[in-house]
């Protein structure tokens, strides 16, 4: 019985990656002729938009969000827990109004066509070096100068105990505070039952409702004021408080 479950699972996870891989096929051409001149390169958000919404619709995935963000002409950090994949490519259908991009782990340059748009488009960061990863910080600054908002997983990527947080790094709240700018907790609530860990063949996959909740934003004010652990440890206790 559990190697059928399994396997429906990773039938599952299967489909998904053939999805994902075809539709990055088809946007990958315009999203790169897109981020090939700076002046076009807000509408690369627009297309990853629709990549998101395309993923959605075949995938069987619908969206739960308690609310919507208004937009806002000020650029924010984002940070959300993190236990799937799924938490990428939703996060663009559920905020479409404020261009972000995504500062996250340089191993994802390992993939020849991923490579490319994220490199160009988002913040690799790599931990392994100290200099490196003083440049990504200081790129991340430039962007929310730049006006686009910045999402980090500050879990530093899936922990295998998903849902159960682990402790948060201190980047996203540095950030934070030098850059003088707010943050936006999200809570991605079941995220870990409808797409689990590929690699894990009995680890659970399937469609279903992906339910999000956005939480009220702690604004620059009270993060220039407070201490950084200060707000490192609401941050962890808003999102944890709409985990299971």
């Amino acid at each position: 019985m559990r190697n059928t479950i399994g396997l429906v699972y990773y039938s599952w996870k299967i489909y998904i990656g053939v999805v994902f891989a075809i539709t990055l096929l088809l946007f990958y051409p315009v999203l790169l002729f897109v981020l090939s001149f700076e002046k076009l390169r807000p509408l690369s958000f627009k297309i990853n938009i629709m990549w998101s919404r395309c993923m959605r619709i075949f995938c069987f995935y619908a969206v739960e969000v308690n609310r919507k963000v208004a937009k806002t002409d000020e650029p924010f950090i984002i940070v959300a827990n993190h236990t799937s994949y799924l938490d990428i490519f939703i996060l663009y259908s559920i905020l479409p109004q404020q261009k972000f991009i995504f500062m996250g782990k340089s191993e994802i340059l390992k993939y020849p066509l991923v490579k490319t748009f994220f490199k160009k488009l988002n913040i690799p960061v790599d931990r392994k070096s100290s200099i490196r990863s003083a440049k990504a910080f200081i790129q991340a600054k430039k962007e929310l100068k730049n006006g686009w908002s910045i999402v980090i997983f500050p879990e530093g990527g899936i922990p295998d105990c998903a849902p159960t947080l682990v402790p948060f790094k201190d980047g996203a709240f540095q950030l934070a505070k030098t850059s003088s700018v707010s943050i936006l907790p999200i809570t991605f609530r079941n995220h870990f039952k409808l797409f689990s860990d590929p690699d894990t063949f009995c680890a659970p996959a399937m469609p279903g409702l992906s339910k999000i909740h956005i939480h009220e934003m702690i604004g620059k004010e009270e993060i220039v004021k407070e201490e950084m652990n200060t707000i490192k440890e609401k941050t962890y206790q808003v999102i944890d408080s709409y985990l299971p």
